[in-house]
């Protein structure tokens, strides 16, 4: 039987902490070859996910916070935010699953906060081409000024010039 508890998000938190990239993951899925991947993930503020989508017919993707909050952008081709959704362990939104092909990235609103996510396997690397163009790459000096833009976003806006 597995557990999620309190000890393994503690654990996470504290990982991701001390990460460079200032986030932390634990699978629950045996293998990556598993049809369905099921995974936490702990990220803390500072952290930085391109946006990206899952092409693959077959894929959804499913977010569900357990501790501290997210905000969740989805965005048209060319970056603008169409939809903006903060998941809080308090609610009044805690879960959101979104269909393949969606331009979506996760930034994390507080410290401690952990999601778990479940999506269709097995495990892909992303690929270039659905890694976002108009957002820079992580560990690029304009990542940063992103990600602060991304932590305040709203509906409508578009995505800052990486150069």
């Amino acid at each position: 039987m597995k557990h999620i508890d309190s000890a393994l998000l503690d654990s996470l938190i504290e990982k991701a902490k001390t990460s460079p990239r200032r986030r932390a993951h634990h699978n629950l899925h045996p293998e990556l070859n598993d049809p369905v991947q099921r995974l936490c993930i702990a990220m803390e503020p500072g952290t930085y996910v391109r946006p990206h989508r899952h092409a693959d017919p077959e894929t959804w993707e499913v977010l569900l916070i357990l501790r501290g909050s997210l905000a969740l952008n989805i965005f048209d081709e060319k970056g603008t935010v169409i939809e903006r959704t903060v998941l809080k362990e308090s609610g009044p939104v805690r879960a959101i699953e979104f269909p393949r092909n969606t331009w979506h990235a996760p930034v994390s609103l507080e410290p401690g906060t952990v999601v778990f996510e479940i999506k269709q396997g097995p495990y892909k690397p992303i690929e270039e081409k659905n890694l976002a163009s108009w957002a820079p790459i992580e560990g690029e000096p304009a990542a940063e000024k992103f990600l602060e833009w991304y932590r305040t976003s709203k509906v409508g806006d578009v995505a800052p010039p990486t150069l």
